[in-house]
């Protein structure tokens, strides 16, 4: 085994021409259904649920400053991930970017990472979405047994989560199904949480008291730091939309555009709604399942909390929607390469979807959802998604060096700046994760490295000569 071997990639036009036939996947998905799909990823339990677990434990109403922290580290990946979505359209995000520049142990690192990010990412976001149907339920007079309310250690008489796993489980069936059918529901969801969101703004502005900012820090700016390396979580997604390049009908045009509309209308939100939300009650009384449900019913309009419940429960379900999606395509373009096995790329000869990851996926997202707290889980997912995030900033500058002849239809600006300011906020934030969220992703990625040596070396499509 050489080092040569380990760094093979795959050619940047190899790639495109995969992207133009090889996958199997009908092209109709335009620059809107994009954006919504990255907003599907985008907007959800960070902004319905996070935005008041790390105010109440972490930030206080300086939860906006993490937000914005977390942001410019995000945004400097987004650039990034845009000028690689528009040069290399092709499933596989991250991963794919990595085959091409830097190399197959790099992708395979890359890929292992974003398969437990996103699965991760469908367990938090199925946790939140059960928190808000069980307080829409109790509003209707429904309330679930405690045994089946949530993860054991979460509350008293829990066992585990049983609305969580439903949800995990109905929205891998839905994608399933075409992807177009899969993509108008996803936008339709988009547009009902975003008139959500922005009722909540408006409804609770009116309510807002200055004293309940102050004080603006009760934990401190290192509070603040680390609140920011949790809401992380909640401003990452547009990579999402990335994975599905090979059903865009435009991709060099329309995923960098969709890239930066998506991460752009959501940052602006989140502000909005943490300020809105952390100034119409104390923050130390929003570190429940459903803190806006909470918050609304404070100060007397339960009614507020009663339709933003509906919301929540409808708008929450596009970012499970959007990441499953995502899980399900990064397998299928690394059972592709040959690096998992090709049973796994196969495309449903009537649905068109890569439905054998799609469910499998579903399945154990559910598993995990049912018995985490939602917490544990985000703290994991955080580290996989800000790794990825080093690796993509990293590899725009090589590319750069590499193949500046390559037609790209978005450059990323200020290049080194632009990545290395990424590459400097994502190592930051990684360093405020806590030691046993680090213990787990070593486990995994220690798991994932014996994979490759004994199994994917051997069988990938490079290594037997298959380009």
């Amino acid at each position: 085994m050489s080092l040569r071997e380990l760094a093979r990639a795959k050619s940047i036009e190899r790639l495109r021409s995969e992207a133009d036939g090889a996958g199997g996947f009908p092209r109709v998905l335009g620059v809107w259904q994009l954006t919504s799909i990255g907003l599907g990823g985008l907007i959800g339990v960070g902004i319905f649920v996070l935005t008041g677990v790390v105010a109440a434990t972490q930030a206080g109403p300086a939860v906006a400053l993490s937000f914005l922290i977390a942001g410019v580290a995000s945004a400097a990946a987004a650039l990034s991930y845009a000028e690689f979505a528009g040069l290399i359209p092709v499933a596989g995000s991250a991963y794919t970017y990595s085959y091409a520049v830097l190399g197959e142990l790099v992708a395979w690192i890359i890929g292992w990472d974003l398969l437990l990010e996103y699965a991760l990412v469908v367990a938090v976001v199925s946790i939140g979405w059960s928190g808000y149907l069980q307080a829409l339920l109790a509003q209707l007079g429904i309330p679930l047994p405690d045994w089946a309310a949530g993860a054991a250690g979460t509350g008293p008489g829990h066992v585990v989560d049983l609305l969580a796993a439903l949800g995990a489980l109905g929205v891998a069936g839905l994608l399933t199904l075409r992807i177009e059918w899969g993509a108008r529901f996803n936008t339709a969801m988009v547009v009902v949480k975003v008139a959500a969101v922005l009722f909540v703004i408006a409804a609770g502005l009116p309510y807002v008291r200055l004293e309940n900012w102050r004080p603006f820090m009760p934990f401190g700016f290192s509070g603040v730091a680390e609140g920011a390396a949790v809401v992380f979580f909640a401003v990452f997604g547009y990579d999402t939309l990335t994975t599905a390049a090979e059903e865009a009908r435009h991709p060099q045009r329309d995923l960098p555009r969709a890239v930066l509309l998506s991460l752009a209308i959501s940052l602006t939100l989140y502000v909005a709604m943490s300020l809105v939300l952390t100034g119409i009650a104390r923050f130390d009384t929003l570190d429940t399942p459903a803190p806006v449900v909470a918050a609304f019913a404070s100060i007397g309009l339960p009614w507020v909390a009663f339709i933003v419940s509906i919301a929540a429960v409808a708008g929450i379900t596009s970012v499970m929607l959007a990441f499953l999606l995502g899980c399900a395509r990064i397998w299928f373009a690394m059972s592709r390469d040959g690096l998992l096995p090709q049973w796994f790329a196969v495309v449903h000869p009537r649905f068109r979807t890569p439905y054998r990851p799609t469910l499998i996926a579903g399945a154990l997202t559910a598993i995990v959802a049912a018995l985490y707290p939602i917490k544990e889980v985000a703290e994991l997912v955080n580290i996989g998604t800000l790794s990825a995030f080093v690796v993509i900033c990293v590899a725009v500058i090589v590319l750069r060096k590499t193949r500046p002849d390559a037609p790209r239809s978005f450059r990323t600006p200020f290049v080194p700046f632009t990545p290395l300011a990424g590459v400097g906020f994502s190592l930051w934030l990684l360093s405020r994760l806590p030691a046993i969220a680090w213990e787990r992703f070593l486990i995994w990625m220690a798991i994932g490295l014996a994979i490759y040596f004994l199994y994917s070396r051997r069988h990938s499509r490079l290594a037997r000569g298959l380009r």
